[in-house]
């Protein structure tokens, strides 16, 4: 289950973003979305986990939990869609 994590605090690393979700399960794939340029998170990232039971665990207890003084948002990640992307 591929999950969205909204309203990240800057400053956060990779492995603090896993260290949020492997109490839950086993991650598969955690994937902190950056800016191209400067190389500081933009505030969300993409975790998928290795089971739809424990992606909703993870789900359920992350979302609007307070980490580093902001609410979080953790969402189903909805698929991409095709398409024309900026560059």
């Amino acid at each position: 289950m591929k999950l969205y994590i909204g309203n990240l605090p800057y400053d956060i690393s990779e492995p603090e973003l896993s260290d949020l979700f492997t109490e839950f399960g086993e991650i598969v794939n955690a994937d902190l979305i950056k800016d191209r340029y400067t190389g500081k998170s933009k505030g969300f990232a993409f975790v998928e986990m290795d089971s739809r039971s424990s992606g909703q665990q993870a789900m359920e207890s992350l979302n609007k939990r307070i980490y580093k003084s902001r609410p979080l948002v953790c969402n189903e990640a909805k698929p991409q869609k095709k398409g024309n992307r900026r560059r």
